[in-house]
Formats: C-alpha cells, structure tokens, sequence
C-alpha cells in the first residue's frame, strides 16, 4: 500500500460513517448499505425517508494508524514492530465481524459496543503496542512516547448532517490528523488525478453510474442484475469518463533533465500468482494484507520471503537480470460469481468476492526526472505507494490513479471510471522517485522515500533514483461493475489502491537502466 484531501466533503468521519455500514449489516444487507452509505456524497435512496433511518444506524470502528506514528524504528526491533502492526489489522478486522454477529443488540444498547467490542479491543491493542515499546526500548534503550494513546478506538455514527458522534472506546482521534509531514506530495507525479479532473468525478444525479445499478433495488437484494458483493462498492464511487476534464499539468524538463526510459517486460500474472501477504508492510505475517495481490516478476515473493530468497527467485520477467517483486491489489467483476477464494484469507474470509480479472496489459517502465540526472537505485529498496487505509486515514498518502484507453489525459483519484464502449479501464502508479540517500525501508514504510515537488526537484537530502510508472489495463464490461480488493473496513474504495514494489535488479541491468535515462534512450 502522497496524500492530499482532493474530495469536496471527504472528512474522515464522512468516510468512516459510510465504512461501518456494509460490515454492521453483513452480506446479506450489503445491497441496502451500499444505497445508502454515502452520507458524504449524496444519497440515492429510492424510499424518501428511509436513508435517514439507515443513516442513523451506520456506524464504524475509528481506530488511530500506530504505523504511520511510528516513523523511527530501529532496525533490530523491526521485525516485531511489524508483526505487531499486522497483528493490530487482524485485531480490527476481528471487531468487525464481532460488531456484526452483535449489531441488533448493539442498536438497542449501544453500551454494549464497549462492552463486548471496543474494551476488548483497546484491551488487544494496549497489549500489541506494549509489545512495540518492550522492543523499541529494547534496542534503543528509550521508550515511544505516546503509544498509549493510540490503543481506544471510537465508534462513529452519522446524523443527519453526516457528522459522525463518536460513543466508547476513547482516543478516537483523526487518524487523517497522524500522517506523516512531509508525505504529501502523493500525484505530484505522473498526472496522479489531482485539479480538474475531480471536479468530473464529484457528479451526482443524473451521471452515469449514478441510478439503478446492479443490486440497487428498493430492498437488499430485490436489484433487477446480480447484486453487488462483498462490501462495496457503491454507485456513487463511478463516474463516466467523458465527463471528467482532462488534467495535462506537468512539471517541464528543465535543462539537464534526463529524458531516457527504461521498460521491462514481466507479463500480466498469466500464470496467477495470488496471495494476501505483503512482505513489506507485514513480513513473516501469513495473510497481512488482507486483500489478495497480483504478483509479476518475482515468483518466490510471500511474507516470508528473504533478500537471499528474493535474489535466488525465478521471475516472470523476460531480461532475468529483473528479479524485482512487483504486486498490487486484484481487481474482481462484482457479478455474483464465486471465485475459488471465497472460502480463504484475502478472498471471502475479508469480504473480497467477485471473479478475479487478469491484466489484458501491464506496462512497467523506468523513466527520469525533469530536473537532472538519475543515480542508480539500492538492490532490495522497497516502495510503498498509495494507501490501502486511505478511506479511514484520510488521503495525506494516497496516490491512487484510474483512467480510460483514449482518455488518459483524464485522472480519478477517488473515483472508478465508467468507460465508453470499446475503451478500457487503466489504473496507474507513479511511484515515489526521491530516495535518502541510505536506508532500503523505513519503520513506516515511507519515509526513505519521497516524491518530487511541483517543480520536479527532490526534498533536500533525497536524490533522484529511477522511478517506476506502472500502468495495468483491463478488459473489464462498460459500466459500474468492478473493484480492487482491500482491507474490510474500506470497502473497495478507488482511492485505496496502492502498489509494492521491491527493487532485485542486477547491478549489470540497474547500471544499464540508468544509462538508457540519464543518456535519453528508449531501452527493454
């Protein structure tokens, strides 16, 4: 899994109202949930009314980000400090579905959402962060201030303003408001949806996408097409392409820029190399993506996966000096069909259904920086972009990018796009193309790492490496019919994509690469 606020009314309580609704209600009311679950940016209730009674029953489990607090963590303690994080996603995930086996209770007595929810986990959240500062101290000899603080979670309800009012658990804070300073510069690159474009993709109404869709029938399930599964998503989350403005803004090549690209071919997953590890976020965690991942390249790539492991993996990629792992969250048709995860982790155990789509094409091309030359980029240096958390933490890092073949001069940051006959949908990543200079990871994933500023120039203290733009296309029918996978409670959300990226070129290839760029040719 930079982000900056782009939506018009995207507050983390707004997004938080709409997440809690498809998990309260479960599978079977999810058609219902997702009519009326966009208290931020609409309804589109067909019973006058009713929303608002739904609205009052949407609530959702608002716990603070412990990884995005946590941006130095020594290298000893890491690997504890992870799997104390993934164990804290599990724990949430936990609560939700404890939330829905109790939510008839809970709406008579709302105490019991402490009692039986919250208090237990604060309790096993208080636990695993005890646990990070046990072995932070251990190896720094200081103690995290403030963990403590980041263990009550609230549970948030709408009114009829959409302002969500928080009841239990305590420490219920923004946790848009703990993002990393600094890491804000998500969509600098590569045209990643920011201005214009979203202005199109704020449409309500009339817009295509925007009424009676697949499954939004007056009652769950009672839909004239095959309902929606899973949790999400939701109408309003489309928006028709051709009414999105087109957004050209560039940084220019200055003088010196380097100009050159280098692509590698590592196919599209034919082979269909799935699994809900992330061995940057949550290593030697099984399942600590809870989504499901496409794999290219690197074919030995789970969370267990080593250096050496990586450095000894075959690949997918046709020069075999790549021995890169490249893995994004997989995009499923919401048509009803099972695929043959729907009873394993990352597929229908974490509410992600539906058939799982092979690319028709996946490009991943090297390219420079407007403002000067490229230096050569560490073996193993491992890239997060985007967030998977996006919905709930708030867009600081989000970094999501979703177009049309033919209309790619036109990006959605937060929304999925509705593309005319004979178009396909396009989801690209642009990832973060400044690095420090030292470190391959940081605690948080991010912080070894920046994007470009507006004027293509690295923060001071980064250099500029290759960066990897990565574009993925599918043949996927016209219409509102299609959503990446995710954790649970952001309910498939556009603006949750992201995408991993963990570097085993050769030293031969990696000096090749930077070649090509910084001597401004087109090489494979």
């Amino acid at each position: 899994m930079g982000r900056t606020s782009r939506r018009k009314r995207s507050t983390t309580a707004n997004r938080a109202i709409a997440a809690a609704a498809a998990l309260i209600l479960g599978g079977g009311g999810l058609v219902a949930v997702n009519v009326y679950a966009s208290a931020g940016e609409g309804r589109s209730g067909p019973v006058p009314g009713q929303d608002r009674v739904a609205a009052r029953q949407m609530s959702t489990i608002d716990c603070p980000d412990a990884g995005i607090a946590l941006p130095d963590v020594p290298d000893p303690a890491r690997p504890e400090v992870d799997r104390e994080l993934a164990a804290m996603d599990t724990q949430i995930t936990d609560a939700y579905r404890q939330f829905a086996d109790r939510r008839e209770r809970i709406a008579r007595d709302p105490s019991l959402a402490e009692n039986s929810v919250l208090g237990p986990l604060r309790s096993k959240r208080s636990a695993s962060l005890d646990r990070i500062g046990i072995a932070v101290e251990r190896a720094a000899g200081d103690r995290p201030q403030g963990l403590e603080g980041l263990a009550g979670c609230s549970l948030r309800a709408d009114d009829e303003d959409g302002q969500g009012g928080g009841y239990g658990g305590g420490g219920g804070q923004d946790p848009a408001g703990s993002a990393d300073p600094g890491q804000d510069e998500g969509g600098q690159d590569g045209g990643e949806g920011e201005g214009d474009g979203q202005d199109g993709g704020q449409g309500q109404g009339d817009e295509p996408g925007q009424g009676d869709e697949p499954g939004q029938g007056d009652e769950p399930g009672q839909g004239d097409e095959p309902g929606q599964q899973g949790n999400g998503p939701e109408a309003s989350d489309f928006v028709d392409i051709r009414t999105v403005q087109p957004d050209t803004d560039r940084p220019r090549n200055r003088r010196g820029a380097s100009r050159g690209t280098f692509t590698t071919d590592c196919g599209r997953n034919e082979n269909g190399k799935f699994n809900p590890d992330n061995v940057i976020a949550a290593p030697g965690v099984s399942n600590g993506a809870h989504h499901m991942h496409d794999y290219v390249g690197n074919q030995a790539t789970d969370a267990f996966s080593s250096d050496d492991d990586l450095a000894g993996g075959e690949s997918t990629c046709r020069n075999q000096g790549d021995r890169s792992t490249y893995y994004w969250p997989v995009l499923r048709l919401q048509n009803g069909q099972d695929e043959n995860d729907v009873a394993a982790d990352g597929g229908g155990k974490d509410q992600n259904t539906g058939e799982i789509q092979t690319p028709s094409q996946v490009t991943l091309r090297f390219v420079g920086s407007p403002a000067g030359k490229v230096t050569a980029m560490p073996r193993f240096l491992r890239i997060i972009t985007g967030d998977a958390k996006s919905f709930t933490n708030g867009d600081a890092n989000a970094n999501a990018s979703w177009s049309c073949t033919g209309f790619e001069d036109r990006q959605l940051a937060d929304k999925y796009p509705i593309c005319p006959e004979g178009s396909q949908v396009v989801r690209s990543f642009a990832f973060q193309s400044c690095w420090d200079g030292q470190n391959t990871d940081s605690a948080n994933h991010r912080t070894h790492v920046a994007f470009a500023q507006d004027d293509g120039r690295c923060p001071a203290g980064f250099r500029a490496v290759p960066q990897l733009v990565q574009r993925i296309v599918y043949d996927v029918p016209p219409g509102p019919g299609f959503a990446v996978d995710s954790f649970p409670e952001q309910l498939h959300k556009p603006g949750t994509d992201h995408g991993d990226f963990i570097n085993v070129f050769d030293d031969k290839l990696m000096r090749k690469v930077v070649s090509c760029i910084n001597g401004g040719r087109k090489c494979r």
